[in-house]
């Protein structure tokens, strides 16, 4: 397929087209109604108007032909649709000749439209077919000029508007025809070569992603591959350290205990990021989600009582508030789990000792939409941006918390947007950070709310 768009169809440019033609017989029939009524132009108002109506006749037509062709869906083969621009573009060529001819002919400036025609077949049709189109332009007008000067065809003037004697101006009528021919070539030849080099590098920059896609697949299985190795030994380092840690092996003196508790927590830092990193690459390399009906108000439930414990050795207050009509949606509940567990542990995380946690979980339309508010650190202008960027950390929150895998909110956004849902930080007012995060309530092809 050729063109200035190989993901724009031949369907697509031809309907296009045809809504280019209606805004082309409304400005017609508007131009010919203003001239002759309030500028004082002398037009052949009753043919130009009998044009328009054929026009528009001619348009319903094709507009109702492609319509039957791609009811249901169905897509013409592209020989059809071809020979149907091809054809459109030279009827407009002889429409356009048609209205000269009732209104001026070689004195009517609106003979640039031509050039305009020209733009249109050398970015929608091939190099050839649009120098053909060209020369079936130099053609139609050049005959039409031509005729009008030997008074073959009656030459209807614009008299009010233009030197009515012009067309039988040997030199003027030439010359115009020179300029005329050599501009429309020149525009196809310009039009044609850009159109053509945006298309290579369309097709350059296509062949580079899919080379990017399939290279990033293969990283991410290396990852997996990796990742799933390495937390298989950290795992058995980390239980090892667990019974030298509760001093089942042997009692441990204090030096002994501090070494080995920094041991134990920067093992178990490390599994937190290996199973986060886990989880997103399997997520990135399946990109499937199994989802099934599940209580969300259970989920938040048991996420509460996990957050609840490390919000009170910080002395942080942690409230929350449920629509009572929110149970039953549709989606994958350990990870809708996961994800608000990650963002609550986040801000109990990042927020001072007694400060406050407030989760909110609301209906919203044929959404929940889910809302975690902390009077924490909160998140400097410059880092928003970045926040859903894979191993970022604001600079805050290094030097709040060393440890963190800056993949949470990678992993969050993953999950949420592969529901169909969308996520969001806002400032909090009264200082610190809030993160939303909406979730469909029902299966996508489902019309009735799951759980009602």
């Amino acid at each position: 397929m050729q063109g200035l768009l190989k993901s724009t169809s031949l369907v697509q440019r031809a309907c296009w087209l045809i809504r280019l033609r209606w805004v082309a017989i409304g400005v017609l029939a508007v131009a010919t109604f203003g001239a002759s009524e309030f500028m004082d132009v002398s037009l052949a108002a009753v043919h130009l108007y009998a044009v328009a109506a054929v026009v528009f006749l001619y348009n319903l037509g094709l507009q109702q032909l492609l319509g039957r062709w791609t009811r249901g869906g169905k897509e013409p083969s592209e020989a059809r649709i071809g020979g149907v621009l091809a054809f459109q573009i030279s009827m407009d060529l002889v429409i356009l000749t048609a209205i000269l001819h009732f209104s001026g002919g070689i004195e009517n400036p609106f003979l640039l439209f031509f050039a305009f025609h020209m733009i249109i077949a050398s970015i929608l049709r091939p190099r050839l077919q649009s120098y053909m189109q060209a020369t079936l332009a130099v053609m139609l007008f050049g005959g039409l000029v031509v005729l009008e000067a030997a008074g073959v065809l009656p030459h209807y003037s614009l008299e009010g508007f233009a030197d009515h004697g012009l067309y039988r101006d040997a030199r003027f009528v030439l010359g115009t025809l020179f300029v005329f021919a050599v501009t429309l070539y020149l525009i196809v030849y310009m039009t044609t070569s850009i159109s053509e080099q945006l298309r290579r590098n369309q097709e350059a920059l296509e062949k580079a992603n899919v080379q990017l896609r399939e290279k990033d697949k293969v990283k991410n299985e290396y990852v997996l591959r990796v990742t799933h190795d390495i937390k298989g030994h950290l795992a058995a380092v980390l239980s090892s350290l667990d019974l030298v840690a509760g001093e089942m092996l042997g009692p441990l003196n204090d030096r002994q205990k501090d070494f080995v508790g920094r041991a134990h927590r920067r093992t178990t830092s490390c599994l937190a990021f290996i199973g986060a990193l886990l989880k997103l690459t399997r997520m990135k390399l399946t990109g499937r989600l199994e989802p099934e009906e599940f209580s969300l108000r259970k989920t938040v439930a048991n996420v509460l009582s996990l957050v609840q414990n490390r919000a009170s050795e910080k002395g942080i207050s942690l409230t929350h508030r449920m629509d009572a009509d929110i149970d039953m949606i549709w989606g994958e509940n350990v990870l809708i789990e996961d994800t608000i567990a990650n963002i609550l542990l986040n801000a109990v995380k990042y927020t001072p000792q007694g400060g406050k946690v407030d989760l909110t979980v609301v209906r919203d339309g044929a959404f929940v939409r889910i809302r975690v508010a902390d009077t924490g650190i909160g998140v400097p202008a410059a880092a928003v941006p970045r926040l859903f960027e894979e191993f970022y950390r604001a600079d805050n929150a290094r030097a709040t918390e060393r440890d963190g895998t800056g993949l949470g909110l990678v992993f969050a956004k993953q999950v949420v947007e592969r529901h169909g849902g969308r996520i969001w930080f806002e400032d909090n007012p009264g200082g610190g950070s809030v993160f939303t995060f909406t979730l469909p309530i029902r299966h996508a092809g489902d019309q009735t709310p799951v759980g009602q």
